[in-house]
C-alpha cells in the first residue's frame, strides 16, 4: 500500500502571505486599481494567478494583471525581499510522515520556478517525489494536480491525503476521491475548510500525521 500526502505550499508549508500581499499591492498600484484589505486578498492565495486576479477584480484584464504580478514578485526576489518562512513544526511533520512510510508531494498554485526556489531555500526539494504546479494544470479546485501526483507515485485515492489551508485544497481533494485534511494556520477559516469537505482540521502540524493515519485506516 502506497500512502501519499500531498501538500499545498503557500499557507500550509510556508507563510508567504505578507510577501504575496506586497506584490499584489504593487501590481494593483501600477494598474490604478484598489486592492481589497489583506484579510480578503489573502483568500485568493492558492488559486492560479489569473483566477486569483479574476476573483479580486472581475472586470479587469486578468492576464495583464498576472504578468505584472510576476514582474513584481520576481523583482522582490532579486532584491532579497521575498519572505517564505516554514511554519513551526513543518519539518517535524514531514519527518514523522516519512518515518511512517508516506510519500510526499506538492500541489500548488505557484509556478515551477517559484516552487523550486521556495523548496530549495529550505532544503526540502528532494523530499517531495511529485511536484505539481499551475504551469501544467488547471487552477484548484480542479483535481488534475492530485490525479497526476497519484499517477506519479502509484497511490490510490483511498491512501492519499491532501493537506491544505484553503477551501480550494479541500474541494480539490474531494473531487479526486482523496481525503482532505485542513490546517487552520493558513488563509481560510476552519468553517470554510469544513464546508468544503475537510475530513479533519489540524490546529498544529503535529496533528496532521495522526489525521492522515486515521484517514487511510478508516
Amino acid at each position: 500500500m502506497r500512502k501519499l500526502a500531498i501538500f499545498d505550499c503557500d499557507g500550509t508549508l510556508v507563510d508567504s502571505g505578507a510577501t504575496i500581499y506586497r506584490a499584489l499591492s504593487e501590481t494593483f498600484d501600477r494598474h490604478g486599481l484598489t486592492l481589497p484589505p489583506a484579510r480578503e486578498s489573502r483568500k485568493v492565495i492558492g488559486l492560479s494567478l489569473t483566477e486569483a486576479m479574476a476573483a479580486l477584480v472581475p472586470d479587469a484584464d486578468h492576464l495583464q494583471l498576472a504578468e505584472t504580478y510576476k514582474t513584481c514578485f520576481q523583482a522582490a526576489r532579486q532584491n532579497g525581499l521575498v519572505e517564505e518562512p516554514l511554519f513551526d513544526g513543518i519539518l517535524e511533520l514531514l519527518d514523522d510522515l516519512e518515518a511512517d512510510g508516506w510519500l510526499l508531494a506538492v500541489a500548488t498554485g505557484k509556478s515551477d520556478r517559484g516552487l523550486r526556489h521556495c523548496l530549495q531555500s529550505h532544503g526540502l526539494h528532494a523530499r517531495f517525489v511529485s511536484l505539481q504546479t499551475a504551469d501544467r494544470h488547471p487552477s484548484k479546485p480542479h483535481p488534475s494536480m492530485v490525479a497526476q501526483a497519484m499517477a506519479d507515485t502509484g497511490a490510490l485515492p483511498g491512501t492519499t491525503v491532501v493537506v491544505g489551508d484553503t477551501s480550494y485544497d479541500m474541494a480539490m481533494a474531494v473531487a479526486a476521491g482523496a481525503t482532505a485534511i485542513g490546517v487552520d494556520w493558513g488563509y481560510h477559516h476552519r468553517s470554510e475548510l469544513e464546508a468544503a469537505g475537510a475530513f479533519a482540521v489540524a490546529e498544529v502540524p503535529a496533528e496532521v500525521a495522526a489525521y492522515a493515519k486515521e484517514a487511510v485506516s478508516a
